[in-house]
């Protein structure tokens, strides 16, 4: 696996287990971040990056901050 997929896929993972964490649906993340649902969805499953500007939407959503989603790397 290249280093990039497995950051996204870890950044993916991070973000799926602080939304849990916070009891939040994936419909209530992305209403709250801006992001559709399915990129949302995407993003979870290490599908799809986002730009930097997404994950600190998200982030914020979260109440938590970009660097969070970096935490285990």
């Amino acid at each position: 696996m290249i280093a990039w997929e497995h950051t996204r896929q870890a950044v993916g993972a991070r973000i799926r287990a602080l939304r849990l964490a916070r009891g939040l649906t994936q419909e209530a993340l992305a209403l709250a971040s801006g992001v559709t649902r399915n990129v949302l969805i995407d993003v979870e499953h290490g599908r799809r990056g986002l730009l930097y500007e997404r994950l600190v939407d998200i982030a914020e959503a979260l109440d938590a901050s970009a660097g969070d989603f970096f935490a285990d790397h």
